[in-house]
């Protein structure tokens, strides 16, 4: 597709240049130190009602937390990444499992083109952060536009609180915590974050959902900015 040259390039990397196969080797690594992939993902499926017959796209697929495990508990999973090293570590992943019904395509929010029919659920999981905000509501609709009318979305991001004065305190706590629990080198990725990507407000965040087209079912915000919402499609 041509695209005019003021149009935003989600190829060009923010933050962790993850398009490098030598930090995709070592990024579950540092991940499973503090997470448990199956069990996000099996939450994740259970939260949303995937059933055996039904297709889900995974936007932001990275190295297969969510597809990898949600695989076996539907029909057909679309694996989508701007990465793709990201995808060719996640396909080899799938293959040594044995896994049939994962399609891989590279791309992301601005830029995936989706041929087949519309999807029942849609997935993105510490993905939609790497677009500014303006671009985050167009992905969105693009998304809502993939979403069967009636379909659900998970969507999973760090968020900041728009009530709070002064976020330094928890910046640097959010930033300790992740020390702690994966080293040094995660907690200087937290701190490019902070910095250069492009995370944004909680009020900002749910008003582009709710202009998307998606009615928000449930909020959660956590600890470290962690924030998630179960939506459904009312386009």
């Amino acid at each position: 597709m041509n695209r005019p040259a003021w149009h935003y390039d989600e190829l060009r990397h923010s933050g962790v240049d993850y398009s490098d196969p030598s930090q995709v080797a070592v990024y579950d690594e540092r991940h499973k130190r503090f997470r448990d992939y199956r069990r996000e993902a099996e939450a994740v499926i259970e939260r949303l009602g995937v059933r055996l017959e039904d297709t889900v796209l995974d936007m932001g697929a990275g190295t297969g937390a969510f597809a990898l495990h949600a695989a076996p508990l539907c029909r057909t999973v679309y694996a989508v990444d701007v990465s793709r090293a990201m995808l060719e570590y996640c396909r080899g992943q799938a293959a040594a499992r044995d896994l049939k019904n994962i399609v891989f395509r590279q791309g992301g929010f601005l830029t995936y083109a989706h041929t087949a029919d519309p999807v029942d659920f849609i997935v993105s999981s510490g993905a939609l952060h790497h677009l500014p905000d303006f671009w985050k509501y167009i992905g969105l609709r693009r998304l809502a536009r993939i979403l069967k009318p009636g379909g659900r979305l998970y969507l999973f991001d760090i968020v900041f609180p728009g009530g709070e004065e002064d976020l330094r305190g928890q910046m640097e706590a959010w930033i300790g915590s992740m020390k702690e629990e994966a080293g040094d080198t995660f907690a200087a990725e937290v701190e490019t974050h902070i910095r250069d990507e492009h995370s944004t407000y909680d009020w900002i965040m749910e008003g582009m959902l709710e202009r998307a087209g998606f009615r928000i079912d449930q909020a959660d915000y956590a600890d470290g900015f962690r924030a998630s919402y179960l939506c459904t499609n009312r386009n």
